[in-house]
């Protein structure tokens, strides 16, 4: 059965004989498809004049791993971390920027994984509808237990306090990062409006010390800047223009940001994206 909250989020994805359901942020069907960007489009269009607009400069261009359907992309020291989705295939591994891989560890295959993040000396990784959250090792990604939560699992970022955690609605949770038990919750807003399907998920701080999330808007090309403390969107990034070489297939969208610390810089990608693509956002008002 497709519930409300899976007609948002996936469409039926045909694997072999069988009809499998593309969990984890798969592509919608042709008929959501312009419903949801539309609804996506109405929001940018209708943010305020307090919502500064981006647009992305492309500084470089790295190899990344065209089979992984990357749902985490998050800078760990001098190497990415990344975990990925699609049921029979999710995993998380660290990534030299040149595309080397190190520490790979699946989860089972009847699971479809999410987001990523690490804290401290814990890295904790999602599944979208198992209610599983994996902690694992931060050097070897080797599970060290499992926690579970209520709802699906969409995106991951974390302060030194605190673990973000989305679910594919207008919400941010905030878990706590030693036991994933869920603090509170921050709702998002788009100059006055409900924000719709945050998906992945990547923490920094601005030049004042300010908690800021930037967060993928699922099925669009639009990022947005969160502030953590309001809940209001304060920015909204355009990425339409970053190129898309994945193969033809409506489920290879944008899907992972990551910032670089001690830069002005980010990291974008997508599913099944063969590039990895460093970033500057630059104002257009």
């Amino acid at each position: 059965m497709i519930d409300t909250m899976i007609r948002r989020k996936i469409s039926l994805c045909v694997a072999t004989s069988f009809l499998t359901v593309a969990a984890g942020c798969a592509a919608p069907t042709e008929t959501n498809a312009p419903s949801q960007a539309s609804a996506s489009h109405s929001l940018v269009d209708a943010a305020g004049a307090d919502v500064a607009r981006y647009n992305v400069e492309i500084v470089d261009t790295h190899p990344f791993d065209a089979t992984s359907f990357t749902q985490g992309l998050e800078v760990d020291g001098d190497r990415l971390l990344v975990s990925t989705g699609w049921n029979g295939e999710s995993r998380v591994y660290h990534s030299s920027i040149s595309g080397e891989q190190q520490h790979s560890q699946s989860i089972p295959a009847e699971q479809f994984g999410e987001g990523v993040t690490r804290v401290g000396d814990t890295v904790w990784q999602l599944t979208w509808k198992a209610g599983v959250a994996y902690k694992r090792d931060a050097e070897t990604l080797e599970q060290q237990a499992e926690v579970t939560y209520p709802g699906e699992g969409w995106g991951l970022c974390s302060f030194p306090d605190v673990v973000v955690m989305s679910d594919g609605t207008d919400e941010l949770r905030l878990i706590d990062p030693e036991t994933f038990a869920e603090r509170s919750r921050i709702p998002v807003t788009v100059g006055g409006s409900k924000a719709q399907s945050l998906n992945e998920l990547d923490c920094t701080t601005d030049e004042s010390g300010n908690r800021i999330v930037y967060s993928n808007v699922f099925l669009s090309t639009d990022i947005y800047r969160i502030s953590l403390d309001t809940g209001d969107v304060t920015g909204i990034i355009d990425a339409s223009t970053v190129p898309n070489r994945a193969a033809a297939d409506s489920n290879n969208v944008l899907n992972g940001i990551a910032s670089i610390p001690g830069t002005d810089r980010l990291y974008l990608t997508g599913k099944r994206w063969p590039d990895l693509y460093e970033v500057q956002f630059v104002p257009t008002r």
